[in-house]
């Protein structure tokens, strides 16, 4: 599986971590499919459950369910300036052009999600 997550990204989910003052965390990921067929992406943070696939990127735990892996292959997760002044998590998917919606949740404070 490919799963990417930019310096940035990492730096900022680290600091999240920090200010949690959590020693022991993952950041689960995940996406699921709507009705209409459009992707929603989703991330906090979690413990590990069987089936996880546990990932290292840029000193961050990621964990992603056997629900979200097919969906998130090949995306990259990445922190942005989306207007000036306001920052927040995006997911890129593969071949995407233009950055996608931000995360549903997660944004800032990395809120669990399921997945």
């Amino acid at each position: 599986m490919t799963f990417t997550l930019t310096p940035e990204a990492a730096a900022r989910i680290r600091q999240s971590a920090a200010d949690a003052a959590d020693d022991d965390w993952a950041l689960r990921v995940a996406a699921r499919r709507d009705d209409d067929g459009a992707l929603q992406y989703g991330m906090g943070f979690d413990e590990q459950r069987e089936g996880d696939m546990p990932l290292e990127l840029e000193g961050v735990r990621l964990l992603i369910g056997p629900p979200s892996q097919a969906l998130l292959q090949g995306t990259q997760l990445d922190y942005v300036e989306l207007e000036p002044g306001r920052f927040d998590f995006v997911f890129i998917p593969d071949g995407a052009v233009a950055a996608p919606s931000p995360a549903g949740c997660g944004s800032g404070g990395c809120s669990s999600c399921g997945g």
